[in-house]
């Protein structure tokens, strides 16, 4: 069942999902080669507790971060420690946070340095393709025209878009109903209502759009060794157009 937003709750949601954003634009300065991947999560956790939240992810069916931290190759999940960020590298930051018992969840990746062209232009499909799909999240819309928004976008560019993971729902807990897909043929599924909330989040690889699980457990990244990008957003469809909560 998908859970429809109060206009309160909304206003709740997006006080959870700011931090998240200011917690991007603390962590910008920093994301330059030499810094480990842990020290990244003290910076974005110490601002997160400044700010009276919690990280939503620490403990989370066991994650031991307080944040995911996932580097070229890796799409989600990796795990904040020793590593160190290297030049040419992107690096894939998401963020969850719970503030007066509701959720907030996004996700930016970012150029360590320079980088080359194919992860530019990666990194550049990739945040398109969630604006696309945020587009479709509209009154009246149903919500597999979110999924193939994305896809269409993104595969036109001769990129893979990554299907065994999806966005969701997101409200008073970090994970409802419904899951977003982010491929699929359009005008299938629920349709979309005025006060749905959700976490939109395309994953895009610069090869093929198989996904392996490391020893750890948590880490999921290319099966075929190749980078791979990811932005999220917290959205609320509202009146004509889609809102997006996790945004300064």
């Amino acid at each position: 069942m998908i859970i429809i937003k109060s206009p309160r709750e909304i206003e709740l949601i997006r006080k959870s999902s700011r931090i998240i954003a200011e917690c991007f634009e603390k962590l910008k300065p920093y994301i330059e080669p030499g810094i480990t991947t842990k020290e990244l999560d003290d910076i974005a956790i110490s601002h997160i507790k400044s700010r009276g939240g919690e990280s939503a992810f620490m403990g989370y069916n066991g994650f031991p971060g307080n944040i995911c931290v996932s580097i070229d190759k890796e799409v989600v999940h990796g795990i904040p420690g020793n590593r160190k960020l290297e030049a040419g590298q992107i690096v894939s930051v998401d963020i969850g946070v719970i503030l007066n018992n509701y959720y907030g969840d996004s996700a930016r990746t970012f150029p360590v340095g320079d980088i080359s062209e194919d992860k530019k232009n990666l990194l550049r499909v990739t945040k398109e393709g969630l604006m696309r799909g945020i587009r479709e999240a509209r009154v009246g819309n149903r919500l597999s025209d979110i999924s193939h928004a994305i896809q269409a976008y993104v595969e036109k560019a001769n990129y893979s878009i990554v299907r065994d993971l999806v966005g969701h729902g997101v409200g008073r807990r970090l994970h409802e109903e419904p899951q977003i897909p982010n491929y699929g043929k359009p005008h299938q599924g629920p349709r979309l209502m005025k006060g749905m909330v959700f976490a939109i989040e395309p994953m895009v690889n610069l090869g093929s759009f198989h996904v392996v699980v490391a020893d750890d457990q948590w880490t999921i990244y290319t099966k075929d060794g190749m980078p791979s990008a990811h932005f999220e957003h917290t959205i609320a469809i509202t009146g004509d157009e889609p809102e997006i909560l996790s945004i300064l």
